[in-house]
């Protein structure tokens, strides 16, 4: 019989791999497309408005009904619909199909997160970033995958036919184990959505989220035009960086419940941020081919926990004592979240263009850096906010 955290998991590696498949696939569907560049960005900004305008109904439903239908209905889908986009032969059919597709993982990134939260509450175990190394890994399997069907010119459709077949049956098999618990209705806040706007903690906890966002989609869509332009890499190095930052966020997760258990989630979070800052900073600014490796490498490492912590600690804000709630919670930091993975990438290109690079990704280590006193600020008003659970992940550290 399969366990909720095993059932949980598999959502998270399957929505890494449907994101990991299709994203190594943008030139290929660009060319399949017709799309040129300022078409091809267009298209690829549906999918992150998606998100935003998804998570807050999103977190709705799972307090209505639960978060395992919206995961069970959601997941199947972003499956089934990734062999369309494969199939997308105009910008509007490509736009089209990215927003949809973006829609529908961006509901599932939320429910999946609510079960996540679910699962950390039965267990009495710090897991979440656990959870989040599924999908890190989810996203490298997804990505090789692509690199492979590219190599044997396996045309997007096909290989994502077999993409979302496999996570298809996945999900199938696993999703009826995943937390079906809802909030009772007397247990609701009574302010819904303005309740949870006026926290302060939440607002905080929201910041941390976005400055590991814009940071970690810097290094991770940046780090490569940076070292070839600024640094003198070769395509092949500069890709070999990136790969050293994925991996050492993907490895890095699995230490989560060890580094949280110890530290305390508020700790961790500001020596993550701080660690994350060093190593942009000694990447960016340190022209050496060692520290642009070792400096990427920190940044991973310390960016791994603060968005899994982030999202921990919003569904924990919002535990009732009867071990449900959360949802609204967490549907707030996320979409916040999200509007900072859209508004990140053009704030450093526009950074970059003004200036260069170099001073880019010298930002994104100030950006990474502010997670220290968000995190900060987040355990001060935490503590004076009453307490709603005896959850072990809520105020300690």
């Amino acid at each position: 019989m399969t366990s909720s955290r095993t059932a949980v998991a598999v959502a998270f590696v399957v929505n890494g791999a449907l994101y990991g498949s299709w994203a190594a696939r943008v030139p290929a569907l660009a060319d399949q497309a017709g799309v040129g560049t300022g078409g091809l960005g267009l298209a690829l900004l549906g999918p992150s408005v998606a998100m935003i305008l998804t998570a807050s109904p999103a977190a709705k439903a799972c307090a209505r009904w639960g978060a395992r239908p919206v995961l069970a209905v959601c997941l199947p889908a972003a499956c089934l619909l990734l062999p369309v986009l494969g199939l997308a032969g105009s910008v509007w059919t490509l736009g089209l199909a990215l927003a949809l597709l973006g829609g529908l993982m961006g509901a599932v990134d939320v429910s999946m997160n609510i079960g996540a939260v679910a699962v950390v509450h039965q267990l009495g175990r710090p897991l979440m970033p656990v959870f989040h190394a599924g999908f890190s890994f989810g996203g490298l399997a997804g990505s090789l995958g692509a690199a492979g069907a590219a190599a044997l010119a396996v045309v997007p459709g096909v290989q994502f036919a077999v993409v979302g077949a496999v996570g298809l049956i996945a999900v199938l098999v696993t999703v009826r184990a995943v937390p079906g618990e809802r909030t009772a209705a007397e247990e609701r806040p009574a302010g819904g959505y303005r309740e949870v706007m006026a926290r302060g903690r939440l607002w905080l906890l929201a910041g941390v989220a976005v400055c590991a966002a814009v940071a970690e989609g810097a290094c991770a869509e940046w780090s490569a035009l940076f070292l070839v332009d600024e640094r003198g890499f070769g395509e092949a190095g500069a890709a070999a960086a990136y790969s050293v930052f994925a991996v050492a966020i993907a490895v890095t997760r699995l230490t989560g419940e060890r580094a949280q258990r110890r530290f305390g989630p508020y700790r961790l979070l500001v020596g993550s941020g701080a660690l994350a800052a060093t190593g942009v900073f000694l990447a960016a600014v340190v022209p050496s081919d060692t520290a642009a490796y070792l400096g990427f490498g920190l940044a991973g490492i310390g960016l791994a926990f603060c968005f899994p912590l982030a999202m921990d600690l919003a569904g924990a804000a919002g535990r009732e004592p009867g071990g449900t709630g959360g949802e609204r919670e967490l549907g707030f930091v996320t979409t916040i979240a999200y509007a900072g993975l859209l508004g990140g990438p053009p704030v450093i290109g526009g950074v970059a263009t003004l200036t260069q690079l170099t001073v880019a990704m010298a930002v994104a280590g100030v950006v990474a850096l502010l997670i220290v006193p968000a995190a900060l600020g987040a355990r001060r008003a935490g503590r004076t906010e009453p307490a709603r659970s005896g959850s072990t992940v809520d105020i300690a550290g």
